[in-house]
């Protein structure tokens, strides 16, 4: 395929972004090979595909699409991590799901134009690969290896939304957090000395977990007792994934010490006798 000389980019930051991709466009290339919208195709193929594509960088909070919006492009996260929130009819946002790097934004696998269901903010600066869907119709028909990794995409977040509705329906809120958070810290956490950082708020957590604010509050609270986390104004440190681990595989028995909250006491000795009144 004749490659294209990349169009203009949006702004000074996207443009000096892109110079950077070029310079290092062999460890680009290599993440970009191993993610889950280019497995399969050869690095040679992934440079021809950028070549037809455009970089943008996304500050802090900007918006990369709205709710309602037509689907005009697909998205393709280098850096960065970006939330995807929905509106309900009396106007309440809810938070969604988070996209990390690596991630690709805006996946269907027809390019016929469609709404977008959420709104997509980015949650600190991003950079990106932007392909507009006129143009991704050629790379469709050229590679269709995209077409299937687009399919198989979309059928790994439904797997996914199907697990979490099971969780909401089957599970204690405080295993649902456990379980919501080790995902957090594969797709968005930040490596910190003290452990894996998720920039999300209380109020964040309780929407993608179908609980309150008050509830994540006060399990927070007992797992930072246990050494397990350290909440913050705007985001929880998971200091000790192994206890998050343990909380998420245990049944639901080994989970509850009276107020509903987990504790990871009840499983250090599962065969210590509980205490109670003798029958």
């Amino acid at each position: 395929m004749a490659s294209e000389i990349p169009r203009a980019v949006d702004s000074r930051s996207a443009a000096g972004y892109l110079s950077s991709f070029h310079s290092n466009l062999g460890e680009h290339l290599v993440m970009m090979c191993g993610s889950a919208l280019f497995t399969g195709l050869t690095q040679r193929e992934c440079a021809e595909i950028v070549s037809c594509g455009r970089a943008r960088t996304f500050a802090r909070n900007e918006l990369l699409y709205a709710q309602g919006q037509p689907m005009r492009s697909l998205i393709f996260l280098q850096s960065g991590s970006v939330k995807h929130t929905q509106l309900s009819a009396n106007g309440d946002e809810v938070l969604l799901w988070m996209s990390g790097s690596g991630e690709a934004l805006n996946v269907q696998t027809e390019t016929t134009s469609y709404g977008h269901s959420c709104s997509a903010r980015a949650m600190e600066q991003c950079n990106a690969l932007v392909w507009d869907y006129t143009r991704l119709r050629t790379l469709l028909d050229q590679y269709p290896q995209i077409r299937k990794n687009i399919s198989q995409i979309l059928a790994s977040q439904i797997e996914e939304l199907e697990e979490r509705f099971r969780e909401l329906a089957t599970e204690t809120v405080a295993k649902r957090l456990a379980l919501m958070l080790l995902r957090l810290t594969r797709q968005v956490g930040k490596v910190s000395d003290e452990g894996m950082q998720i920039f999300l708020s209380r109020e964040e957590l309780g929407q993608m977990t179908g609980t309150t604010l008050f509830t994540i509050s006060r399990i927070l609270s007992k797992w930072a007792d246990q050494g397990i986390v350290v909440p913050r104004r705007e985001a929880v440190l998971v200091s000790n994934p192994k206890g998050l681990e343990s909380i998420s595989d245990e049944p639901e028995s080994f989970l509850e010490n009276g107020d509903g909250v987990a504790t990871v006491e009840l499983m250090k000795d599962r065969s210590a006798p509980r205490r109670g009144k003798s029958q």
